[in-house]
């Protein structure tokens, strides 16, 4: 399974195990005051993720077409455990509240829709999303298509699932949607302070160099040192160079700076880190525009996306913050993290309703290849199996 392509390769390399060395900066890349580090040391045994299922590269083997199916196949098993895991809280709280609503009802009333009505507020889907999910079941029931919990369980599927679709016609559902011709692809990643921006980038970084990719990373949040600190450590760890300059420098200076570099090593993807100061929108909005402006002249249609990073253990607090960020940063899709910790994680529907925005990707564990591709029906079955 790949998790980030543009290129049309026959085969997609998984192959998180590769060395983490980079590749050094070429001489011709603009110097000025950036610092480019290129990580050619490992950090110590125990800050490195251990390999996982994922961790492999059929890039290169000799391997028959069964062979590479078969391969497939498990990793892909392996994926929906790991992910069934991941929603094991919110499932316990929608799934098995509308059990119980159906428990000991003999049939499907006022009363029983208002229990249901909690149990999906209960999973942070949304005061909007439930009532339109209701509406749907009460037109189902009174054309008496819904009459047993398996019927009222499909009709929910289908309406979250209409829901999570929808969303993928607005904003960007895949990268693919670029042309491969147009180098480097720009990332820009931005939320507010404590989401698991910084980690996001470094599993993104990780992942999407694992799939063949080069891959640099831009420090462009110079307001806050420790922001740059955590993304060198990253860096260190994935092997992924990283463009820095001293704080409080431009951040569009940086992104400048970070384009040219791109450009010269021929760079397949940019990742560009931001501010995440939500205090003072109206700067923040005009620093944000004045970078998709710069990476706009360097690259064509630059930045290709520009995903929010939201925490989903804020539940509708998240969602609060995805309409500020949207308002001011032309967000084209989201990265929900911290899925596995909260029994709230319905919020990737509430988003997807309420913004019309696509879920990218999702956090499902601590380990770097924790990062999936949001997969709508992998989501929802895993919700109600």
């Amino acid at each position: 399974m790949a998790f980030w392509r543009r290129k049309k390769e026959e085969f997609v390399s998984l192959g998180l195990n590769k060395s983490a060395t980079a590749e050094p900066v070429r001489d011709d890349e603009p110097q000025r005051s950036v610092t480019v580090t290129s990580p050619v040391e490992r950090l110590p045994e125990q800050s490195v993720a251990a390999p996982s299922p994922w961790q492999t590269s059929v890039l290169g083997l000799d391997l028959s077409i069964e062979q590479l199916q078969a391969r497939e196949a498990a990793l892909q098993q392996e994926f929906s455990a790991r992910f069934r895991r991941a929603v094991a809280a919110t499932r316990e709280s929608l799934s098995e509240k509308i059990d119980s609503v159906f428990a000991g009802a003999k049939q499907i009333d006022a009363a029983l829709l208002d229990e249901l009505e909690e149990a999906l507020i209960a999973a942070d889907i949304g005061m909007p999303t439930t009532m339109h999910v209701l509406e749907t079941v009460r037109r189902g029931i009174s054309r008496k298509e819904i009459d047993d919990i398996e019927k009222l369980k499909n009709a929910i599927k289908s309406e979250l699932l209409a829901i999570l679709h929808g969303a993928e016609r607005h904003g960007v559902a895949s990268e693919t949607s670029v042309s491969e011709t147009i180098s480097p692809y720009v990332m820009m990643i931005v939320g507010v302070n404590g989401v698991g921006k910084t980690t996001t980038i470094g599993k993104l970084a990780q992942r999407i160099k694992s799939e063949g990719n080069d891959v640099l990373i831009c420090a462009a949040d110079t307001f806050r040192a420790a922001a740059t600190d955590q993304l060198a450590i990253w860096a260190e760890r994935t092997g992924v160079p990283l463009i820095q300059q001293k704080q409080g420098t431009d951040p569009a200076a940086v992104l400048f700076d970070s384009m040219k570099a791109a450009k010269a090593r021929s760079s397949d993807v940019l990742i560009v880190d931001t501010a995440g100061r939500l205090h003072n929108k109206s700067n923040l909005m005009a620093e944000l525009e004045k970078m998709k402006r710069v990476a706009g002249r360097e690259v064509e249609g630059a930045p290709h996306e520009t995903l929010l990073v939201v925490d989903a253990v804020t539940g509708q607090n998240g969602l609060e913050q995805a309409r500020q960020f949207l308002k001011i940063a032309g967000v084209t899709g989201i990265v929900l993290t911290k899925l596995d910790g909260t029994a709230k994680g319905g919020i990737a529907v509430a988003i997807a309703k309420e913004l019309g925005l696509p879920i990218r990707y999702v956090g499902i564990g601590e380990k770097v290849d924790d990062l999936v591709v949001f997969d709508p029906e992998q989501y929802v079955d895993s919700l109600f199996e």
